[in-house]
């Protein structure tokens, strides 16, 4: 597949070295997840400066339901991503559209609905996401504010994968770089001169998501090359067919959609247990690791993600040896990535703590003896995600899936509950890397051959 076109990259995955290949994909895609991750912690330090400790401990008990938002996106996201690899691989074109408007039109209604059933029900469900009655006043207003983002967001990132594929990486990075730094702005418009609080923030993110979402649609129309929407027919038979396209999408994604529902969890049993050991400042101490997780999130994202495209359209092409060299080259980055992420955290504990907490606080004090502890998933958990993003680009998905549950739900739990009993707090710290490191020794078990790959 070579895209050749003056106003876009030039790439052909089937030829291309593996090492500039990726890397020509990687720095760009890696560029906007940063900027994504940045765009979250800038809310947290505006919020936690600007507002307060409690309304930063607000937004990580609503945070769940951006989680389940980025889950369902990336389902679809890195589904249709994969089945249309393939697809064009095969220079099934037509196939190809059609998938990538299924994933873009059920996906979006899937978001739809959800958003409005969590604003019918909206005080059950923050109950639900552990919020206490001190919080809730904060979590409802914030909850308000970014439920019109919650759809655009899955727009946004669908659209990522779609455009990456098209052959246009950099176009895809500005999806996030562009609304980042709006983002950026708007906190603290909202925040600092218009003093709108915890409202302003969630308001800011609400329109940077539109603005991403509106990227996606006008490049879609108007400067998509080999990728197009297709018109879909209404008839029972085309109904059928996409029901069924949109379930092999869900199988390739689903485990996806699991990574970011295992963050979700470790969000919500974690603000349970900070809560009820350590009360709010527990959970505003907890929630600036929750705000820097993601950046190591998004980085080891980012190196699965490029790996991702490279490996299914080979995999799809029959070429074993490239299928091989993409995932040893994923894992190398994964690894470097996860060691730089403990280190930083390591290091910078005090000058990170500061963005977010005011110092001398009892919140600011839990976290700066946390924090360090809490770094050491980044190495198992870099690791964890390459192995299964790489599952994913060869459809073993019933495999990526028990993985996935594995570190998000079986591990998890478990040690979140059971750890705080012999050793607190250091035990509820100690709980996310104790599960990242489990799950890798369970795969490398699990997994005959796969560092020879």
């Amino acid at each position: 597949m070579m895209m050749k076109n003056k106003d876009r990259d030039s790439i052909d995955f089937g030829k291309t070295k593996i090492g500039p290949l990726f890397n020509r994909i990687f720095f760009p895609t890696l560029l906007s997840m940063v900027f994504a991750s940045l765009f979250t912690v800038a809310d947290g330090i505006f919020v936690g400066q600007g507002v307060g400790s409690n309304a930063l401990a607000a937004i990580n008990i609503v945070a769940p339901l951006f989680l389940i938002t980025t889950g369902l996106a990336l389902m679809f996201g890195v589904g249709v991503s994969v089945v249309a690899s393939i697809h064009l691989a095969q220079n099934n074109h037509k196939a190809a559209n059609i998938n990538i408007t299924q994933a873009f039109d059920v996906a979006t209604l899937l978001m739809a609905v959800v958003a409005i059933a969590v604003f019918l029900f909206r005080i059950p469900f923050l109950r639900l996401l552990g919020s206490s009655d001190a919080l809730l006043p904060l979590c409802q207003t914030y909850l308000l504010a970014i439920l019109p983002g919650c759809v655009c967001i899955v727009i946004q990132m669908i659209g990522t994968f779609v455009i990456r594929l098209d052959g246009s990486p950099k176009f895809a990075a500005s999806l996030e770089i562009f609304p980042g730094l709006l983002n950026i702005f708007l906190d603290w418009l909202f925040v600092f001169p218009m003093q709108m609080g915890i409202a302003g923030s969630g308001i800011a993110s609400s329109i940077s998501c539109a603005a991403a979402a509106g990227m996606v649609v006008w490049y879609m129309f108007f400067r998509a090359k080999t990728v197009k929407f297709f018109r879909l027919k209404l008839t029972l038979t085309s109904l059928y067919l996409t029901a069924r396209n949109v379930g092999y999408m869900a199988r390739s994604g689903f485990s996806s959609m699991l990574g970011e529902l295992a963050m979700s969890m470790m969000l919500l049993t974690g603000n349970y247990v900070f809560l009820r050991e350590l009360g709010e400042d527990g959970v505003a101490a907890f929630s600036v690791a929750c705000y820097l997780y993601p950046i190591v999130f998004m980085v080891n994202n980012a190196v699965a993600q490029s790996a991702q495209p490279i490996i299914s359209f080979n995999y799809g092409a029959g070429s074993r040896y490239r299928v091989q060299r993409a995932f040893r080259v994923s894992l190398s980055t994964a690894t470097i990535c996860g060691v730089l992420a403990t280190i930083f955290l390591t290091l910078c504990t005090k000058p990170l703590v500061g963005l977010f907490l005011q110092a001398g606080t009892k919140a600011y004090e839990i976290a700066i003896s946390g924090l360090p502890l809490f770094s050491y998933s980044a190495i198992f958990f870099a690791l964890n995600v390459a192995i299964i993003g790489y599952y994913q680009a060869i459809e073993q998905n019933i495999r990526a899936t028990i993985y996935m549950l594995i570190r998000g739900l079986i591990f998890l739990v478990p040690a979140f509950i059971l750890m705080p009993m012999f050793i607190v707090p250091q035990g509820m710290w100690l709980a996310v890397p104790v599960t990242e490191c489990m799950t890798l020794g369970v795969i490398l078990l699990t997994s005959k051959g796969l560092v020879s790959r």
